[in-house]
């Protein structure tokens, strides 16, 4: 008999639920055991504000080094949590199916965005969201938020906030989807790069990678692939807030990748927003094109003269999946 699949994840709710939604698939396309494995991380432990951690990755290095060494088979991370940069030594085996990637409000009284009075306060602990909050132009209070999805939701149940914005993937997973009171539009408020997707990571060259292949989605792949081209290539020359949408189309010749974009000035006064199609097979390419275009037209000067805010990040959105 085959030994059980060691499968890491994080310790939160949403983290655990995902991971055992993985780790079913796992089982029953490879007919072995799969067991979760709780690693607790730095992001986990640390009540501070991301920024202050040093964003990216927080929520990712304890699991890569449990992978490194052996302490587990396969790591399963939110997507957007992962750095752009390779990890050496480790490889996303896996981007299985995406969920709707789109953000939610939970608001008091069932209220959307646009009937929420002047002054309400909404919290966002994604400087992504709060830029785009502020460019709707509502006249809303933007303030900062931590916590799992229950936390943040019990702040608005007990009157600490009039709303807050979500992920709705981890609404979702948890089966809480019916207490968002508003699917916002990517018009409205482009996700962030990877949002909704997850990435199942394998050591590099291990056997196992071959087999946890099999939960691949290539049209999620070819989206994430875009939408990190998109931030790689800003992260270089922007420290904007960022949103990213890819979809794979069906177009006249075949398949087409769409691929959305925005790079916002903090307060949302300034935004730099451009698209693009092209090959799914050329995700990156499509990807970096787009950003390239971007900073051409002023992307990188975007927090030039901008006073960074508490909750600002350096880089990028850097925001859990149960957020």
């Amino acid at each position: 008999m085959s030994t059980p699949i060691r499968l890491g994840t994080r310790a939160s709710l949403l983290a655990t639920t995902q991971s055992r939604w993985v780790g079913d698939r796992l089982a029953r396309a490879l007919d072995r055991e799969v067991a979760l494995v709780e690693i607790s991380t730095h992001g986990d432990r640390d009540p501070q504000p991301l920024a202050q951690l040093g964003g990216t990755g927080v929520f990712v290095s304890a699991l890569r080094e449990a992978l490194l060494d052996g302490r587990i088979d396969v790591a399963v991370h939110s997507l957007k949590d992962l750095p752009t940069a390779p990890s050496p030594g480790v490889a996303i085996a896996a981007v299985p199916a995406r969920e709707d990637p789109r953000d939610v409000v939970v608001a008091r009284d069932g209220l959307t965005l646009g009937e929420l009075p002047v002054g309400s306060r909404v919290g966002t602990g994604s400087p992504r969201r709060a830029a785009q909050l502020h460019a709707l132009g509502l006249g809303l209070e933007i303030t900062g938020i931590r916590g799992n999805v229950d936390t943040r939701i019990s702040k608005v149940r007990e009157g600490t906030y009039d709303a807050v914005v979500l992920a709705r993937a981890g609404l979702a997973r948890l089966g809480r989807l019916d207490e968002a009171t508003e699917i916002l539009d990517p018009l409205q408020m482009l996700p962030a790069p990877g949002q909704g997707a997850l990435a199942v990571e394998t050591r590099e060259g291990d056997d196992l990678a071959g087999d946890v292949a099999i939960l691949d989605d290539a049209r999620s792949r070819a989206a994430v692939t875009a939408e990190r081209a998109v931030l790689a290539t800003l992260e270089g020359g922007c420290a904007a807030p960022i949103g990213a949408l890819a979809e794979v189309v069906e177009g006249e010749e075949g398949e087409e990748l769409w691929v959305r974009a925005t790079a916002l000035s903090p307060d949302g006064a300034l935004a730099v927003r451009m698209s693009a199609t092209g090959d799914p097979a050329d995700a990156a390419g499509v990807g970096h094109r787009l950003a390239e275009q971007m900073l051409a037209e002023g992307a990188g000067h975007l927090t030039e003269n901008q006073p960074p805010t508490p909750h600002e990040q350096p880089v990028t959105d850097c925001e859990r999946q149960d957020a």
